[in-house]
């Protein structure tokens, strides 16, 4: 991509501007020096007029493809349903053009290793957006690792749980746990998060093993998980998601030889680190664009040199293994 480098501007192209890219990304893309949020596709048309005007967008299409192939888009964010990801992501790879799509990558490791082998086939850079791998938050805890804080790193739990929404409870429809959009229901949404960031704090997961299964019967997908892992270093990790219990929890403790490290995934709650000698509670507010440091490291990656973005198709891909796993769909 030394085309873009030269250039210096890369002119981007989003793929479904729902809910997500209102606040958390979209604006992300249109601040961040280097980029040009140039267009934007949604199916239904007055929706998109609305988006578009709402955040000055000088382009917009009903129809994917003319976003893709628009000569004037270098590169593309897919933020719709992961069910359409590889549809998508293999339109964008014909086209040439780099890609970044939500997470998960895909609903399933099959389709995600597609994805991957085909932008790897191509020499096309891919990125996933686990936006926390970026995060001033996670990385400084990732910095009391490097510097050994808690000294050797013995094991890793969370303990995510939540009650079911009035709208599981109507049993309205929700594509987010529709199985054939997403197997594991909000496991898919949620869990992927804290696991690729784990994988992103402790390094690759060598074997993991996981029960599934659906306890409310209030809609298609799975809503009760547990697993157990362990990393290519030796560090074991235990995992109990569910989302049928009575009461909010979302806590994370990583258990070292000479202390321990605490905290949220998804809530606003303060790092805590805790050794023999001390206890440190340090609260880093995310920015108002959650993804603004995800899509600065994406600037860094395509328009400087010797800079590689921490959430790629590969590690991506590698969150998307691990999920199958723990899903059962993969032995």
């Amino acid at each position: 991509m030394d085309h873009l480098k030269k250039s210096g501007l890369v002119r981007w192209g989003i793929i479904g501007c729902g809910n997500v890219t209102e606040v958390k990304s979209g604006p992300a893309y249109k601040l961040t020096k280097g980029f040009e949020l140039k267009a934007v596709m949604r199916r239904d048309l007055n929706l998109l007029k609305d988006y578009a005007q709402r955040h000055q967008i000088e382009k917009y299409y009903t129809q994917a493809d003319a976003l893709i192939n628009d000569p004037e888009i270098d590169a593309v964010y897919i933020a719709t349903p992961p069910d359409t990801h590889l549809l998508y992501a293999l339109k964008v790879a014909a086209a040439g053009k780099p890609c970044c799509i939500e997470k998960p990558l895909t609903p399933s490791y099959a389709e995600s290793l597609k994805i991957y082998e085909t932008f790897k086939d191509k020499n096309i850079p891919l990125f996933t957006a686990y936006y926390r791998r970026s995060l001033p938050r996670f990385e400084q805890i990732n910095t009391w690792l490097k510097e050994h804080k808690i000294g050797e790193i013995r094991t890793i739990n969370w303990q995510f749980c939540k009650p079911p929404s009035a709208t599981d409870l109507a049993e309205t429809y929700n594509w987010r746990t529709d199985a054939k959009i997403a197997p594991g229901g909000y496991f898919d949404d949620l869990a992927s998060h804290g696991l690729d960031l784990f994988i992103h704090h402790l390094g690759t997961i060598k074997n993991v093993f996981g029960i599934s299964l659906n306890q409310q019967n209030l809609y298609e997908a799975k809503d009760a998980f547990v697993a157990c892992w362990i990393h290519e270093n030796g560090v074991t990790g235990t995992g109990n998601w569910n989302f049928g219990a009575s009461e909010h929890k979302d806590v994370v403790e990583i258990i070292g030889s000479k202390g321990k490290i605490t905290f949220s995934v998804f809530e606003e709650n303060a790092i805590t680190l805790q050794t023999n000698e001390t206890t440190m509670e340090l609260f880093i507010e995310h920015p108002k664009h959650v993804q603004m440091p995800h899509v600065e490291n994406l600037k860094k990656h395509l328009l400087e040199e010797n800079y590689t973005h921490p959430s790629s198709g590969f590690s991506g891909l590698h969150t998307s293994w691990v999920m199958d796993k723990i899903l059962g769909n993969l032995s």
